[in-house]
């Protein structure tokens, strides 16, 4: 199986072209910062590859509220909370659920240090160190199919008519393998018009626009696809739905923000078993550090990366001892450079 024909691989190499590359098709230099992860979506959608365009001063400052995301809670108490000491029930809104959670909220920041709490008798006050920045302009959702054939298409098909119905990304795009025809075959498939189609060659991680995307309305309501009619062709029943209201989306963007700020696209390690004598991270081209299993003699998807792998096999434990070069073993050591890899996009930190 070819790296880059296998959806986990190409993923992988859509994410890096991203990095470097995005926007597509534009050379002015726009005055954006770039982060981008993987595997990040809502409970009813998750897309293979988020693209946010960042305002760099924005993004410099999210940089003091730490590597780690803000939930939804989190965000409600840090984004409403008051320059002075304020009683927290008089100075977040309501948040429509119990009170005790924006308590816990309220301590959770304390102890990150991003807001500072006292008591005035018995109740709890609140005064923020700083305003949450407006860093997010906009969220990008690719959809990530090397070898579109007609089931394949026809599945992604219904999955960018949600997208598109509901409007919580800025624009979708579709990415596939680019191939020598005039016309790129993805071109006749039956995808909605508002998707960009993006025809990328991995091996030399180069891309074209074969079809730009529309841009969406995310500050206006969304509709949520609930039930299609499946009756066939001759069916002409309605769909079931309900909308998304702007609040709703604006809200989810920022959360879905906040998670691919902590977790990147490289954090593909994080669910792999690195502490594996097999595992390696190999860069044929020198522009990208892929997982290579060398049981298997082939990039590794992350399913088969596990415990449950019948050529799993734990480092020896002379590998973390007796001078090793890489101190705790060399898995431990693939882990920090990703990591270190992955905070070099988040200026500030």
């Amino acid at each position: 199986m070819d790296v880059h024909t296998a959806e986990f691989g190409f993923e992988l190499r859509t994410c890096r072209w991203a990095e470097r590359e995005w926007p597509p098709g534009e050379t002015d230099g726009a005055d954006t910062v770039t982060l981008v992860a993987r595997q990040l979506g809502t409970t009813r959608r998750r897309w293979d590859t988020i693209v946010l365009e960042c305002d760099p001063e924005g993004l410099r400052r999210r940089a003091r509220f730490g590597p780690d995301r803000l939930d939804s809670d989190q965000l409600h108490v840090v984004r409403n909370a008051p320059a002075e000491w304020t009683y927290y029930r008089d100075a977040l809104p309501d948040p429509g659920y119990p009170w005790r959670y924006v308590r816990e909220s309220i301590h959770e920041a304390d102890d990150r240090g991003i807001l500072e709490t006292r008591k005035r008798g018995n109740r709890i006050e609140i005064r923020r160190n700083w305003p949450y920045p407006d860093w997010l302009e906009r969220l990008v959702a690719i959809e990530n199919k090397p070898d579109l054939d007609a089931s394949a298409a026809r599945a992604l098909g219904s999955q960018l008519e949600y997208d598109v119905a509901v409007g919580l990304a800025d624009s979708v795009w579709v990415a596939t393998r680019r191939t020598d025809e005039p016309v790129e075959p993805v071109l006749f498939e039956d995808l909605p018009v508002e998707a960009g189609v993006l025809a990328l060659e991995p091996d030399d991680l180069t891309a074209e626009v074969a079809w730009y995307p529309r841009s969406l309305p995310v500050t206006e309501p969304g509709t949520r696809i609930l039930e299609r009619p499946d009756g066939g062709a001759r069916d002409g029943s309605a769909a079931r739905f309900e909308y998304a209201d702007p609040g709703w989306k604006a809200d989810k963007r920022l959360a879905i923000a906040e998670r691919a700020y902590e977790r990147g696209w490289r954090s593909f390690i994080d669910t792999m078993r690195p502490d594996c004598r097999r595992f390696e991270l190999r860069a044929p081209d020198g522009s990208q550090a892929l997982p290579y299993c060398t049981a298997k003699g082939r990039c590794q998807t992350a399913a088969e990366c596990a415990g449950s792998c019948p050529d799993f096999e734990p480092e020896p434990p002379a590998w973390r001892t007796r001078g090793w070069p890489i101190e705790g073993g060399p898995g431990k050591g693939l882990r920090r450079l990703l990591e270190d890899r992955r905070r070099r996009r988040r200026p500030g930190l």
